[in-house]
């Protein structure tokens, strides 16, 4: 009886600690830069969407372009830039679809010794800071991607080109690395 209980103590505990959500202060080093020269006017609403197009070989990290995001909202945060002023979002295509995928479908397109998905937690933290995070539908058709393969945050759109224009249309401001 004693080792059933300390089981169920031990899966309850377990239980617990995977539902603990990410943050984005997990991601991506931000640092203070005091007194900068070109002040940052904090009064401003900074509306940006990231071109995300490419993954990079290490599938154990998180891909820095995905990151950047995180990054963004927590050097404007840490700025003074109130979070309501902070709109961000990140529109998908290219080899990057991978990223997007759930643990399962990860390792069966990426090679991993690791047997989980690295940006799997930062989406999460981004959707949970209000980040869009968008896919080219035409990408996911072409590399046969569906949706119960993603992480279940990532919306689809007609294309990459279509999701670009029109976030830009409504403000925001293109960042492409």
């Amino acid at each position: 009886m004693r080792l059933l209980t300390s089981i169920l103590i031990c899966l309850f505990a377990f239980q617990t600690q995977s539902q603990v959500l990410p943050s984005i202060e997990s991601f991506g080093p931000v640092f203070t830069i005091k007194n900068p020269d070109y002040k940052t006017d904090t009064s401003q609403t900074f509306k940006a969407v990231f071109d995300v197009g490419r993954a990079f070989d290490d599938t154990e990290k998180t891909n820095k372009l995905l990151e950047s995001a995180a990054r963004f909202i927590r050097l404007h945060r840490e700025a003074g830039v109130p979070i309501n002023k902070i709109q961000v979002a990140l529109v998908i295509h290219g080899s990057a679809i991978f990223d997007l995928l759930n643990h399962v479908d990860y390792q069966s397109h990426r090679t991993s010794k690791d047997p989980f998905n690295p940006n799997y937690e930062l989406i999460t933290a981004l959707a949970q800071e209000g980040v869009e995070i968008i896919l080219c539908g035409q990408t996911a058709s072409f590399r046969k991607i569906d949706r119960t393969q993603l992480h279940p945050d990532v919306k689809i759109a007609l294309s990459a080109m279509t999701a670009l224009v029109q976030l830009q249309n409504e403000g925001f401001r293109l960042i492409n690395f």
